[in-house]
């Protein structure tokens, strides 16, 4: 995700999944429309090696980039004098809370991601058409990525995602805890654990698109 600061990367990679698209990824456009979007971000936690498989019920989609909107952990008793609503309008949960690879606290994504295609990349070299099916009878949403793409060859590297949830009573996983020392993180450095935190790691990848229905 996006450093809130730093709209010029932001624009970069807008710029960037224009280019990438353009010059390699005609053969699979090709196949059908596509309908641009803003980059949006999906959660995911398939692993890396993984073609398809299901779970996809556990993803979650953010259609906005969490990180202009984020509330950094510095600033984390701030937010729980606003009332745990965070300056952009989206309210905090500290049983069920998020951070990124540069310490910033994000809006959870929505859960479960919708079944639909999504144009997806890594924002270098690599992209696929990412089918999420509607659940099953037991819920559960079955996945698949074309051309023989991996989740690992999908998945954007500088940004990481995690998950806080209690490992106890409500209440006692808190940002607070957070070493924020810890920030930034370096590449392929995982999200800190936090004391009284389960801690869930999220694959990201980015959407670029949507195909267009006929």
């Amino acid at each position: 995700m996006q450093k809130p600061y730093k709209l010029s990367r932001r624009q970069w990679l807008v710029s960037s999944l224009g280019v990438l698209v353009t010059a390699i990824a005609s053969p699979l456009l090709a196949q059908t429309k596509v309908r641009r979007v803003q980059p949006q971000y999906i959660a995911s936690l398939a692993i890396g090696s993984a073609t398809s498989g299901t779970g996809a019920e556990t993803w979650g989609l953010w259609s906005v980039d969490p990180g202009p909107i984020g509330v950094w952990l510095r600033f984390y008793q701030l937010l729980q004098k606003a009332g745990n609503i965070a300056p952009s309008g989206w309210r905090f949960d500290i049983d069920d809370w998020w951070l990124d690879e540069n310490g910033l606290i994000m809006k959870a994504p929505q859960f479960p991601i919708p079944a639909r295609q999504y144009y997806v990349t890594n924002g270098e070299e690599h992209i696929s058409l990412l089918t999420v099916e509607q659940p099953n009878s037991d819920g559960k949403q079955a996945w698949s990525l074309s051309d023989g793409k991996t989740i690992a060859d999908v998945t954007h590297g500088p940004c990481r995602s995690a998950r806080y949830t209690p490992e106890g009573d409500s209440g006692t996983c808190s940002p607070a805890n957070a070493n924020r020392e810890a920030f930034p993180l370096k590449p392929g450095e995982a999200p800190p654990p936090v004391l009284g935190c389960n801690r869930d790691q999220y694959s990201v990848l980015i959407v670029f698109g949507f195909p267009v229905e006929s």
